[in-house]
């Protein structure tokens, strides 16, 4: 019989041999081999008829399933029978048409900006089977199909044109488009990235007009990026980018009559370089177009009601703030195009608002001590609305569904982590996905009546079958208060062999953007290289400051007319916070940051030089001068009307203070935040005598990847951390 002392010995034993058995994370796994991503949900699109869906088989087929069965009930297209028709095409991507009368397919992509490009698209006739080549095989963008699929309409080469399917005639909307000059249909750059909408054209539901705006950029001042190929000299790429308080495209609302082929300007503003147009929305009943404005300071918001048949214009709604008012698409028109959702913070906190379509409110939807972040769907047949929010701690997103008078409200998730649904075209089904920080994606569907589970689609089984294999740290969430006695959520996780009585390093990362969270119960693919951090001794954490989303309009615009102030206190009260632990080595503390997290890390290690060892900066802003004018004046208004913002908050006037390691990073043809802002840093640097690690990569934008990029960019961190 074994003693006590014995078996204490065995169960040690066992435990450092089940530890040790089992497998480590290399970078390559996570940024090379990609070993660790999860499943898609099974790819497909709900049809017109609700209880079907579209989707591929193993050979290839764009194939229709019963959405309870499974069972094929017709195979609408077979890619393989038209690769083997025209081997020459390589089908890139593809999209079946609403009426599931085409379908369209997209060959040799062109990225133009962050989230836009052209291709050479062909059009596959579903029941005759007929490839029709559109455009005389020039690369076009954002085709669009009026409502019963006779024409469809897209951009080439700056302007607008649509062909008529019928008579394959293809026909000029607008004629005048030129590159950096005039663009008919698509936004400029800062429209695309800041209001989130690069395609700007859209059908009437009759098919009569286009209504579309036109972006004049003759006075935008040109960024021009090199772009190294190889060549005894590098290309040039220039483009019109408007940066705080530098003149705006001149942005005009207009009409095309298909019957008498007049284009025709909508009456907006004659202030045009001073107003934004973010968002056009054809009624679906009332034959009416619906338009957004925002002053410059976005401030001030107005919607109007242009009626096509008699040119008139009616301002039905229109909304003001003290600080700025953020462009969604959290809007819509319900009951016949009788009222309307709207999603605002001017109580407080941000909750759905119903309104009838004269702009009278007719009662708030939701209300409590929680932001509300996006409706998902409307069920106009239940007067339903789903939305996720902030009701269950900032640090989850729950679903719920609420009546259209603020009645029933309904859980329909689970309330911890990170959810979202789909509903079926006829609402009887959804598609629940739900998430969380140390649980992968899973995909189930849903009868909607009484939420009854009917089957899983996709539970990344084989991921969490690996994640066992893996001695993984979990991340933990707490909260701590500022200096000012706010409570902030932060998660922290630590090494698997996590020992109270040892110092351990510590890798802090942050964003803190206005309204951007990242302490959130949700799965991540940056889990896996902070697994790696915590597999080799350290601890890693993240705090979300002020200015943050969920907690209430006073703490997410707090930082108003001063970027950067109230976040670097914070992410230092945070830095202290855990240099109060007893575990923590408070002289091995890293600060790391990406786009505003960049920006953060150049404020911390220039701010707060005394509370980290060393930062490292990825595409950061580094002056708020440098930085496009949408965003930037958004939260800071001009440079001449907040010049002492622009100067202290903007890091680039403080590195004198820089005391610890530094390592910046950028890529050259960044089209979003531009090398000028590292480069000027640099030179901030030599001027001020300030050794740092600097590097950057040729031909990449904001999001640094492709090939070995990520590989050896946090190869380059990892080393950084170690060295240092």
């Amino acid at each position: 019989m074994k003693t006590r002392l014995q078996l204490f010995f065995l169960y040690v034993c066992f435990s450092v041999q089940l530890i040790y058995s089992q497998n480590t994370i290399t970078l390559e796994d996570i940024w090379l081999k990609f070993k660790f991503r999860t499943n898609p949900p099974p790819s497909f699109t709900f049809t017109k008829e609700g209880n079907f869906y579209i989707t591929e088989d193993e050979k290839n087929n764009i194939i229709k399933k019963d959405l309870l069965t499974g069972n094929i009930t017709e195979t609408l297209v077979a890619l393989s029978d038209i690769q083997k028709l025209y081997s020459d095409i390589k089908i890139e991507d593809y999209q079946i048409s609403p009426q599931e009368k085409y379908l369209l397919i997209f060959n040799q992509r062109e990225l133009i900006y962050r989230h836009s490009s052209k291709f050479i698209t062909y059009l596959w006739d579903i029941k005759n089977k007929k490839l029709i080549l559109l455009s005389n095989g020039e690369k076009i963008m954002f085709p669009k199909f009026s409502n019963d699929e006779t024409k469809i309409a897209y951009i080439k080469n700056n302007n607008i044109y649509f062909t008529d399917l019928t008579t394959l005639q293809e026909t000029p909307v607008t004629i005048d488009g030129e590159w950096n000059k005039i663009k008919n249909g698509w936004a400029d750059w800062v429209y695309e990235e800041e209001f989130g909408k690069p395609d700007l054209f859209e059908w009437s539901n009759d098919g009569n007009y286009i209504a579309y705006l036109k972006f004049n950029e003759s006075k935008v001042k040109e960024y021009v990026m090199d772009i190294y190929n190889n060549n005894a000299y590098p290309d040039k790429y220039s483009f019109k980018y408007p940066k705080a308080g530098e003149d705006n495209s001149e942005v005009t609302l207009w009409i095309f009559n298909l019957k008498s082929k007049e284009n025709k300007i909508i009456p907006t503003d004659n202030n045009f370089q001073n107003i934004y147009i973010p968002r056009i929305k054809w009624l679906q009943h009332a034959h009416q177009l619906c338009y957004i404005t925002l002053n410059r300071h976005q401030n001030h918001l107005q919607m109007f009601l242009f009626n096509p048949s008699d040119f008139s214009v009616k301002k039905i709604f229109e909304e003001q703030s003290d600080t700025y008012i953020e462009i969604n698409d959290n809007w819509q028109f319900v009951n016949k195009d009788k009222e309307f959702l709207w999603l605002s913070n001017k109580n407080g906190f941000q909750h759905i608002y119903r309104y009838d379509i004269s702009g009278k409110l007719i009662n708030p939807v939701t209300s409590g001590n929680f932001d509300i972040e996006s409706i998902l769907d409307v069920d106009e047949t239940k007067k339903e609305i789903y939305y996720t929010s902030t009701e269950n701690s900032v640090i989850n997103r729950p679903v719920y569904k609420i009546t259209f008078d603020g009645k029933k409200k309904t859980l329909i998730s689970p309330a911890e982590g990170f959810n979202n649904i789909q509903l079926s075209p006829d609402k009887k089904y959804f598609i629940l996905f739900t998430h969380s920080a140390n649980t992968p994606p899973v995909y189930s569907l849903y009868q909607n009546k009484d939420n009854k589970f009917i089957k899983m689609l996709e539970n990344n089984q084989e991921l969490i079958d690996k994640m066992k294999n893996y001695s993984l740290s979990k991340k933990e969430f707490y909260t701590f208060k500022n200096r000012d006695g706010i409570e902030l959520h932060y998660w922290i996780m630590k090494p698997v062999n996590f020992d109270s009585n040892n110092k351990h390093p510590v890798f802090v990362t942050a964003y803190n953007g206005p309204g951007i969270n990242k302490v959130n119960n949700a799965w991540e693919y940056e889990y896996w290289f902070h697994q790696f951090l915590c597999q080799n001794g350290y601890i890693v954490a993240c705090a979300d400051g002020r200015g943050t989303f969920g907690k209430g309009k006073s703490f997410w615009h707090c930082t108003y007319l001063q970027l950067g102030k109230l976040e670097t206190e914070d992410q230092t009260d945070f830095i202290r916070y855990l240099k109060q632990q007893s575990y923590v080595d408070k002289n091995k503390i890293f600060f790391e940051g990406w786009s505003y997290g960049g920006f953060m890390a150049l404020n911390m290690i220039t701010k707060a030089p005394d509370e980290i060892k060393g930062a490292i900066s990825i595409a950061p802003v580094s002056n708020w001068k440098f930085y496009d004018n949408i965003y930037t004046e958004r939260y800071m208004r001009l440079p001449k009307e907040n010049p002492h913002g622009y100067n202290e908050l903007s890091p680039i006037n403080f590195v004198k203070n820089i005391k610890g390691k530094l390592l910046l990073i950028h890529g050259t043809a960044d089209d979003n935040v531009h090398l000028q802002n590292a480069m000027e840093f640099v030179k901030e640097c030599v001027n001020q005598n300030k050794s740092i690690e600097y590097f950057v990569y040729p031909n990449k934008n904001h999001g640094i990847y492709g090939g070995y990029t990520r590989l050896h960019l946090y190869s380059m961190i990892y080393n950084f951390l170690q060295k240092n």
